[in-house]
C-alpha cells in the first residue's frame, strides 16, 4: 500500500550552457531541497547524482567534492545541456 503521507515531488528542468554547469550543480546542492539530478543531453540522461535531503548545503558540497570534478570534467566536453531536479517540496508548519 502506498504512503499517502509523503512529501509532494516536484521534477524542474534547467537549461544551461556548459561551461555554467558546475556552478548550477553547486548551487542545486546548496539549497539544500533536492532529492536527485539528473544532467541531460539531447534528452537522454548521461550523468546521474542522488542527493540527500536534509544535509546542510556546506556538508553536501564537501562530501559531492568528487561528483563536481567528474560534472566539471563532462562539462569540458558539452555545449547545451538541461539539468533535470527532482525536490521535495515541505509542507510549512
Amino acid at each position: 500500500m502506498a504512503d499517502q503521507n509523503r512529501d509532494p515531488v516536484i521534477l524542474q528542468e534547467i537549461k544551461v550552457k556548459g561551461s555554467q554547469i558546475v556552478e548550477k550543480v553547486r548551487e542545486i546542492i546548496e539549497e539544500g531541497n533536492a532529492r536527485s539530478l539528473s544532467i541531460k543531453k539531447d534528452g537522454k540522461t548521461v550523468f546521474t547524482v542522488p542527493l540527500s535531503v536534509g544535509v546542510g548545503g556546506a556538508a553536501a558540497a564537501v562530501l559531492l567534492h568528487p561528483t563536481l570534478a567528474a560534472v566539471g570534467a563532462f562539462a569540458a566536453l558539452v555545449t547545451d545541456v538541461s539539468i533535470e531536479v527532482e525536490r521535495v517540496e515541505r509542507p510549512a508548519t
